[in-house]
C-alpha cells in the first residue's frame, strides 16, 4: 500500500476477547498486576476488546461508564449482542430483545461504543424472510431515553453466522442493502464469509497455536496484517473465501474501518497474537 493509499484507509483496530483470563497473568499482564487494573493494562496494549460477556447478561450503565473511563481515547469496545435476541427459533420476534439491550446503558461507552456482534447459533439456518426481519429490527442510531428526543450515537451492526447455508448470494444482498457487515471466521471450523457488506469489517481470527510464541506463525501474521490493509483501502483479500460474485474491480474503492479479534485457538497466545499484528501494522 502507498502513502496516498495509507492516507484513503480506514482505521485497523486489533483486540483480543474480554480482558479477565487466568493464564494471562505473569504472561500478558505483568506479574503483581492487579485484577482491577488489567482493563486498564489491555486498553493500552491493544485498541480493541470484543466483550462476550454482554452475550450471556445485561450490565448496568455504571459498569459501562467504568469501562469507557478506564480506557483511553481513541479505544473501542466491541459489544456481543445478548444471545436471547439471536439464539430463538423465530428471529423476526427478537425486537424486545434489542431494544432492552440497546437502552441498557451501552450509551455510557459514548465515543468508545464500537460495533456490535449478533452471533446466530451454529444450528441457525439460513432463512430470508426471518433474516431480513431481523436485520430490519437493528437501528441505525442508539434509541432516544425520552420521548420526543433526538436519537443518539450512530451505530454499527454485525452478523455473526456460523451455518453452511449462509454461504449464498441472497444472504449478502440482504446485509449488503442495510449496510450491517458480516463476520469473517478465519482459521475455524465455521464458514467463511469475508464479502464486505457494510461501510466497516469485522473479523474473528481463531488459529493460535500454543507451539508458536505469538500464536501465530511469521507467515500467517503477515497474511492476517495484509488482509485487514486491504479491507481498510476498500478492497477484498483475494484469499478469503466469500459467498457472492466479487464486486467490479474497476469500482472506486471505499474506505472502511477494520475490527479484527483474535478469539478462541490456544487462547493463552490471543494477547501475543495481538500484539504482533499491530507491530506489523506500524
Amino acid at each position: 500500500m502507498t502513502a496516498a493509499q495509507d492516507r484513503q484507509a480506514g482505521l485497523i483496530r486489533v483486540g483480543i476477547g474480554g480482558w479477565v483470563y487466568a493464564p494471562w497473568r505473569g504472561a500478558f499482564y505483568p506479574k503483581g498486576l492487579t485484577q482491577s487494573r488489567e482493563l486498564e493494562f489491555a486498553s493500552r496494549a491493544l485498541t480493541s476488546i470484543e466483550v462476550n460477556g454482554t452475550f450471556y447478561r445485561t450490565q448496568k450503565p455504571e459498569t459501562f461508564a467504568k469501562w469507557h473511563d478506564e480506557t483511553p481515547e481513541g479505544f473501542v469496545f466491541a459489544l456481543k449482542g445478548p444471545r436471547f435476541a439471536t439464539n430463538r427459533r423465530e428471529l423476526a420476534g427478537a425486537g424486545e430483545s434489542i431494544e432492552r439491550f440497546l437502552t441498557s446503558g451501552i450509551a455510557e461507552l459514548k465515543d468508545k461504543l464500537g460495533p456490535i456482534n449478533w452471533q446466530f447459533a451454529a444450528t441457525k439456518r439460513f432463512d430470508a424472510e426471518d433474516v431480513a426481519a431481523f436485520l430490519d429490527l437493528l437501528p441505525n442510531s442508539l434509541p432516544s431515553a425520552l420521548p420526543g428526543a433526538p436519537e443518539g450515537r450512530p451505530l454499527r451492526h454485525a452478523v455473526e453466522v456460523r451455518h453452511e447455508s449462509f454461504r449464498c448470494a441472497e444472504f449478502i444482498a440482504l446485509a449488503r442493502e442495510r449496510g450491517v457487515a458480516v463476520v469473517t471466521a478465519g482459521d475455524s471450523e465455521y464458514p467463511q464469509i469475508a464479502d464486505a457488506t457494510a461501510p466497516f469489517v469485522y473479523a474473528r481470527i481463531m488459529g493460535t497455536v500454543e507451539e508458536e510464541p505469538a500464536g501465530y506463525s511469521g507467515a500467517a501474521l503477515a497474511a492476517w496484517a495484509q488482509r485487514m490493509k486491504r479491507w481498510a483501502g476498500g478492497g477484498t483479500p483475494a484469499d478469503l473465501q466469500t459467498a457472492s460474485p466479487k464486486p467490479d474491480a474497476a469500482a472506486a474503492p471505499q474506505a472502511r474501518d477494520v475490527f479484527l479479534y483474535v478469539i478462541s485457538g490456544f487462547k493463552a497466545r490471543n494477547p501475543a497474537a495481538a500484539q504482533a499484528l499491530l507491530d506489523r501494522l506500524g
